[in-house]
């Protein structure tokens, strides 16, 4: 296992399968964690268990997850993979992930051969400090990944909304693991801790769609800014960007977490 300097695990080994058959992986990172498995991780190990079936020019350009149960990080997870159809261009899979013959979540994900064409980018990215201009930023829950908080949009968020991140390792040059790095990076923080939570505040994921517009290495700086949209029926639901530091729009997020009363254990101070 590559390690850090304190010991800790990388995000290598994050995004470290066993295969253990035919479309058929097992994650190979146990340790002991007292919150339920951390959603970005298992997302991430299933777009990689999808990625690992498909044509290697074959990107991933989006997924739609729905997170069913809480899983345990002390145990392994099991990723089954269905592929659905391989066209000219695009190849479709379903993943379930399993633990104790449970489902904690199910993805749909699709890939894309490379495709010429025109590249438009309509929005400028957020304006913000520089990395380098930031003080540094802890972000719970990630292996190797180091944080700078920027000024924030929204002043009285309890939680950071807007960020720069980078993995604090290098990664291989290979498109599909820095696609799965920024999988295990959209999934922290959210979008709604910039509402009042005098009645309730953000809680679980519920389900997460992430678009995959342009590469983006995960060993550079990126820019995380989500924005929050609506909340209703007990849901909050918000929108992200990911932008690379020379202002690319590398991907796009959506996500719905359920916004109840009830004390966050992420959130500091309650």
């Amino acid at each position: 296992m590559q390690e850090t300097a304190a010991g800790s695990p990388t995000v290598t080994d994050v995004l470290t399968l066993e295969e253990v058959d035919r479309d058929l992986y097992r994650s190979t990172l146990v340790f002991t964690d007292p919150f339920p498995l951390y959603g970005g991780q298992v997302a991430a190990q299933a777009l990689l268990a999808a990625g690992r079936t498909v044509a290697p020019d074959r990107l991933p350009h989006s997924l739609h997850g729905y997170f069913l149960r809480s899983g345990d990080a002390a145990r392994p997870t099991v990723f089954r993979v269905d592929r659905d159809r391989d066209g000219g261009s695009f190849s479709a899979r379903r993943v379930v992930a399993v633990q104790g013959g449970e489902v904690v979540l199910s993805m749909s994900a699709s890939f894309q051969a490379p495709t010429a064409g025109p590249d438009v980018q309509v929005a400028g990215a957020p304006v913000t400090q520089p990395p380098e201009d930031c003080p540094p930023l802890t972000l719970p829950r990630l292996f190797s990944m180091e944080s700078r908080r920027p000024e924030q949009p929204y002043a009285t968020a309890a939680l950071p909304t807007r960020f720069w991140a980078r993995t604090t390792v290098a990664l291989p040059d290979d498109p599909l693991l820095h696609a799965c790095a920024l999988a295990y990076l959209s999934d922290i923080g959210t979008g709604l801790s910039a509402l009042p939570e005098d009645e309730a505040a953000p809680g679980p994921t519920l389900d997460h769609a992430l678009w995959f517009h342009r590469p983006a290495r995960l060993d550079e700086w990126v820019l995380v800014d989500l924005v929050p949209a609506t909340v209703s029926g007990g849901r909050g639901w918000y929108t992200g960007s990911l932008t690379t530091r020379d202002g690319v729009l590398a991907a796009s997020l959506t996500q719905e977490t359920l916004f109840r009363p009830g004390r966050n254990p992420f959130r500091p101070g309650r």
